[in-house]
């Protein structure tokens, strides 16, 4: 093999290699290129998620709100139902009381 034939040799190697590259970006570039209605579905569902998110917050907000105005609400009728039943306590006292003079 003289110089010249190893130079087309090697020449039609590397143009043969050159294109195996090529042909392989361009597959890789055709399979995984991103179609625009694909980009259209991504930026939908983020802003979807997005408006989710919100609204789970505002959700969370409230049920802390609320849970906080029950909790209130709870101690005050603790609070009532103590007094009450001190107050009712007091009545059957005195009641008894006064049973006991009327029977003497």
């Amino acid at each position: 093999m003289n110089r010249t034939e190893f130079i087309i040799t090697t020449a039609i190697i590397l143009f043969v290699a050159f294109a195996m590259g090529w042909f392989a970006n361009w597959l890789v570039h055709r399979f995984t290129r991103v179609k625009q209605s694909d980009v259209a579905d991504l930026d939908r569902m983020s802003q979807e998620l997005h408006e989710a998110e919100e609204t789970r917050d505002q959700a969370i907000t409230y049920l802390q709100q609320r849970e906080a105005e029950l909790t209130n609400q709870l101690s005050q009728s603790e609070a009532e139902l103590r007094a009450t039943m001190d107050g009712l306590r007091d009545a059957r006292r005195e009641a008894e009381e006064l049973r006991g003079q009327l029977h003497s």
